[in-house]
């Protein structure tokens, strides 16, 4: 039986795929930039007129500055991370914005998950603890995400210990 095959006769109790959040789309970044570029311009326009023709190419550098910092952020946003429980097993797979993947399988037997708080912000960290060691999942969730993401996977961990379930059909 491979691992595959087994995969398969198992259920799946539990899988999310979580990914960064970015509040402003690529037409609302377009938005930006023009708006940016224009003011830029137009004040670079008023430091020439006035002589001041130096500062001008400080202000296209600006310009250049932001849309780069934008297209780090954008690039950032192709990183994700997929947890998926069944009965056996709790995989985290994070993968890079590069594309670098990095896959843990544990016993969800042996797993606890901890969460960091703090009293004015809420959830600032969830941990999955096994074996001694830490691994830090949902980081790209807020405080509010986290908590629910939290709940969802310690009542699936709870069904992953209590094992497989059969309905015996008279």
């Amino acid at each position: 039986m491979t691992a595959d095959s087994h995969n398969e006769l198992e259920p799946t109790l539990f899988s999310a795929v979580i990914t960064p959040h970015r509040s402003l789309p690529h037409f609302g970044f377009l938005v930006l930039m023009i708006a940016f570029g224009a003011i830029s311009f137009i004040t670079g326009v008023m430091f020439v007129l006035s002589g001041a023709w130096p500062v001008f190419g400080f202000f296209g550098l600006d310009v250049l500055l932001l849309y780069w910092a934008f297209r780090m952020n954008y690039r950032a946003a192709f990183a994700y991370e997929e947890v998926e429980v069944t009965c056996s097993r709790l995989i985290v797979r994070k993968v890079s914005h590069r594309g670098r993947a990095r896959e843990w399988v544990l016993n969800p037997l042996w797993v606890r998950l901890i969460k960091v708080t703090h009293e004015d912000f809420g959830i600032e960290r969830l941990l999955l603890i096994s074996r001694g060691r830490q691994l830090a999942i949902g980081s790209f969730l807020g405080p509010d995400e986290k908590e629910s993401f939290a709940r969802e996977l310690t009542t699936a961990l709870g069904e992953a210990r209590r094992g497989p379930t059969r309905t015996i059909i008279p």
